[in-house]
This record gives structure tokens, C-alpha cells and sequence, in this order.
């Protein structure tokens, strides 16, 4: 019995595994559709003709839109922390790289939500000295710019870290990793082009963002593809207990 007690403890929890992969799927998707309305949000208002009377007559539609990125802050956070277990059994490295670049992708996109809101209180101001403001405007509509490739790029090198994993531990499908790595090799190219001033439209994140919802759809219908997580089968070897010695009578 204590034998069978401690091969079991040498066991993954499928049943935790699973709840992982349906939660890292749910936020896959939820990250997508509210980070694409926060931003539709914010575009919309930030880019009218009239930039401060828009930002005057919606700034409660621009913080709602930028709770949404803050909300999609978390999501990557949490992607980096419920991740974290299952990528160390195959590379500690791998890991703490994947949950560092997470939480340096979140830290961007909090700067990039703090820009935006700083653009309500140069409106309300905007009537006093509306052209000195305005340059300043231009200003931190650049700097919200250059903190969202700045988060790209580093979401970038998170995506390939994990789908590198997904790929060398099996994961997934080979397809769907290859397919990640492209995606997010893709993300880190245009982010940094976009860096550099190039105007890309997004275009480059279509092919990783297509790939976070098929994913996320994927992960939670069916789990980590890795059998040794699915089967309940040891990650590492079980050494027997001895033999107990005979009683002496």
C-alpha cells in the first residue's frame, strides 16, 4: 500500500492538467475578443478629427476601453503563472522565461493604458492652451505607439518560448506548434519594424492571433496532447519500497 501511496504521488494530476488547459484556452480567447474591443474603442475615439472634444465627450467609453487592456494585463500574467508547472517539467529555462516575458509584455501594455488615460485630463485642459496641449497629445499617442509594439515584441518572444515547448515536449500537434512559431515569429518581426516607424496596420499579429483562438478553442475540447499528463503515467522513475524483512518469531 505504501508503495502503491508513493507511486501515485509520482503522478501528475490529470484532473489539474485538464482544469489548466481549459483555463489557459478560455483565457486565450477572452484576451483576444476583449483586447480587439478595447482597441476598437479606443481607435475610434482617439482618432477623430477633433481628437480632444472626442476624448471630452467619451471619456467614459475610453476608460472602459482601457480597463479592457488592463483586464488583458492579467490574462497574460495569468497565462505566464498557469503555465509556469507544466513548462518546467520539461524546461525550467523555458519557464521562467516564458512568465518573465508575460509580465514584461503586461507591464507595457499597463504603460501603454496609462498614456491613454493621461489624454482625458489634456482635453479637459485642451481650452486654455489647446496648441501647446495638442503637440503634447502627439506626443503620447506616440508613446502609447511605441509601449504597444514594445509589448508585442516581447509577447513575441513569449509565444515562441512556450510553442518551442509545445513543439519539443509534444504538447500539441506539431502542425499547431509550427504554427505558433510562425505566428509569433511573425509578431516579433513586425513589432520591431513597427519600433522602427514602419506602419504595419497590425497586420502582423493576424497570423499569431488566429492562432490564440483556434488554440484556445483547441485547449479546451482537448487538453495538453502529452501523454504522461493525459494517461497518468510517471514523470520520472518510481523507485519499489525493499522488501519488507521476514518477522522473527
Amino acid at each position: 500500500m505504501e508503495n502503491q501511496t508513493l507511486i501515485d504521488a509520482g503522478r501528475p494530476d490529470t484532473g489539474s492538467y485538464r482544469t489548466t488547459a481549459k483555463i489557459v484556452g478560455t483565457i486565450y480567447i477572452a484576451g483576444m475578443v476583449i483586447g480587439i474591443s478595447g482597441n476598437i474603442l479606443i481607435l475610434s475615439i482617439l482618432s477623430a478629427p477633433d481628437r480632444f472634444a472626442s476624448i471630452s465627450q467619451n471619456s467614459m467609453l475610453l476608460a472602459v476601453a482601457a480597463l479592457c487592456w488592463l483586464l488583458t494585463v492579467a490574462g497574460d500574467i495569468a497565462h505566464g503563472i498557469l503555465m509556469f508547472p507544466i513548462l518546467r517539467q520539461h524546461s525550467e529555462r523555458m519557464a521562467v522565461g516564458y512568465l518573465g516575458f508575460r509580465i514584461i509584455d503586461a507591464t507595457f501594455i499597463a504603460i501603454m493604458v496609462m498614456v491613454i488615460l493621461a489624454q482625458v485630463p489634456l482635453a479637459k485642459e485642451a481650452a486654455t492652451s489647446e496648441v501647446s496641449l495638442q503637440s503634447l497629445s502627439a506626443v503620447f499617442m506616440q508613446m502609447q505607439l511605441y509601449a504597444y509594439s514594445i509589448a508585442m515584441f516581447t509577447l513575441g518572444i513569449a509565444g515562441l518560448i512556450v510553442c518551442w515547448v509545445f513543439y519539443k515536449a509534444d504538447l500539441l500537434p506539431r502542425a499547431l506548434a509550427i504554427w505558433g512559431l510562425a505566428g509569433y515569429a511573425i509578431i516579433l518581426g513586425g513589432s520591431a519594424l513597427e519600433v522602427l516607424g514602419f506602419d504595419l496596420m497590425s497586420v502582423h499579429a493576424m497570423p499569431g492571433g488566429l492562432w490564440e483562438v483556434f488554440i484556445g478553442v483547441w485547449l479546451i475540447a482537448k487538453g495538453f496532447k502529452n501523454l504522461s499528463m493525459r494517461s497518468g503515467t510517471p514523470v520520472g522513475p518510481v523507485m519499489p519500497l525493499p522488501a519488507p524483512l521476514p518477522k522473527v518469531k
